[in-house]
């Protein structure tokens, strides 16, 4: 099997009309770093044809590689499998709507060279409307609280991580946005790196108020029990 440097994971969902563009703006990114990489499209079950042009994208790019749900599962699993089915020794993730600029990935693998374990995104410049600002500060702020971080953006997608620290994480529904407090609790370091937001052209938002809120807050208490409950111990003697 091909030794790859840096695999990029991406959730898919409907997202037919960005495909095109952002598989180009991936390349554009990385063909220029001088490393071996390739890029994951995982399509969560689309039912407007998303796969389809995953296929037809993939027939002049060797690097592209696509995987498909028999039906929606939710970005979490998406992304798990993702990782999972990635080569490289450094994985990257981000939302396939192009709100993530791929043109920030570099900036993240420059963290994981620093040394850290894991570098996410943070969007200090947010491109949404008030209401969707305002509502991200405020969970970001009560996912702190709660979980005891300090993580600034935990909702931004853009990440990097040492495949070898996020492979051997078990992911439950919704755990994606808690990545870095994962990464943290198994002995691993995070930056934290600006990189820019940028508004819908095209697709629909899957979000609503029940899944961008309510159902994380339960996920955050998950995490909370997690962090209480972890075993911490320290071996005084082996003989």
């Amino acid at each position: 099997m091909e030794n790859i440097d840096i695999s990029v994971a991406i959730p898919v969902y409907n997202e037919i009309d960005s495909l095109e563009e952002l598989v180009a703006r991936v390349e554009d990114s990385l063909k220029k770093i001088g490393r071996s990489w390739e890029l994951i499209l995982v399509d969560d079950g689309s039912n407007d044809g998303s796969f389809d042009k995953i296929r037809e994208l993939k027939n002049s790019r060797p690097w592209l590689r696509g995987l498909k749900f028999t039906h929606n599962n939710g970005q979490t699993a998406a992304m798990g499998a993702g990782i999972r089915a990635a080569r490289g020794a450094l994985i990257v993730t981000l939302d396939a709507d192009l709100q993530n600029d791929p043109a920030d990935i570099p900036l993240l693998l420059t963290g994981i060279d620093q040394g850290y374990t894991a570098a996410v995104g943070w969007r200090k410049k947010r491109n949404d409307t008030l209401i969707r600002r305002l509502s991200s500060r405020f969970a970001n702020w009560v996912r702190n609280v709660v979980s005891s971080e300090t993580i600034k953006d935990t909702g931004c997608s853009l990440k990097a991580f040492k495949a070898e620290a996020i492979k051997p994480i078990e992911l439950f529904e919704g755990m994606h946005r808690f990545l870095p407090t994962l990464v943290k609790m198994n002995g691993g370091t995070v930056c934290e790196i600006e990189v820019s937001h940028h508004p819908r052209q095209k697709g629909v938002s899957k979000y609503n108020v029940w899944n961008r809120v309510f159902r994380s807050f339960l996920d955050l208490l998950a995490i909370r029990w997690m962090k209480w409950r972890k075993l911490r111990y320290q071996i005084d003697e082996q003989i």
